[in-house]
């Protein structure tokens, strides 16, 4: 049991929109000292990373340019959920059918993870898809290029300990199907 109590809210507002996320001003008062501190909050809707497995052993993976970082990425699909999704499972198939054409069986919910607590407000769940198989044409936002890639699932531990696939989110995503796999989930 943690002794850490919350920040009381004393004042929030808005201070921009940046249309895929906004920020937001809080004013907390530490529970310690009593004394009131400003914090920046990014506002985000939940994302999804899909793991996707083909019958072979393999996952779907995509190649993409990251402009944080001006780097090609190994990535598992995903993307934000849209704001009328409550689903993760759901937003989860969507987003690997829109980045790669692929469909699969026993979409679920595998893991989550707060993307950057510090300065974040939403979630990031791993999804899981089996059996995928490619089924549709892909349906790429105007914004992304991107490359399907099937990726032997044995390969998956060398790729991440080469930097090969950089992503935190994606890297954590991995370990979460992997705990699954050791029976630990």
């Amino acid at each position: 049991m943690s002794d850490i109590k919350p920040w009381p809210l004393i004042s929030s507002k808005p201070v921009g929109d940046f249309r895929i996320f906004t920020i937001r001003s809080d004013v907390k008062k530490s529970p310690r000292t009593g004394k009131e501190h400003d914090f920046y909050v990014i506002e985000s809707v939940n994302w999804v990373n899909v793991i996707a497995v083909t019958p072979n052993r393999e996952l779907v993976m995509i190649e993409q340019y990251r402009h944080g970082s001006n780097t090609v990425e190994l990535e598992v699909p995903g993307g934000m959920m849209d704001k009328h999704e409550t689903s993760p499972a759901v937003a989860g198939e969507r987003e690997l059918r829109e980045e790669t054409g692929y469909a699969g069986e026993n979409a679920r919910v595998i893991g989550k993870i707060f993307a950057n607590p510090a300065i974040l407000s939403n979630t990031v769940f791993t999804v899981l898809v089996e059996n995928c198989q490619s089924v549709h044409p892909l349906e790429l936002d105007h914004g992304e290029d991107l490359v399907t890639r099937l990726v032997p699932m044995d390969d998956i531990p060398r790729l991440v300990a080469s930097g090969r696939i950089g992503h935190s989110l994606v890297t954590v995503a991995l370990y979460h199907f992997d705990l699954l796999q050791r029976g630990l989930k």
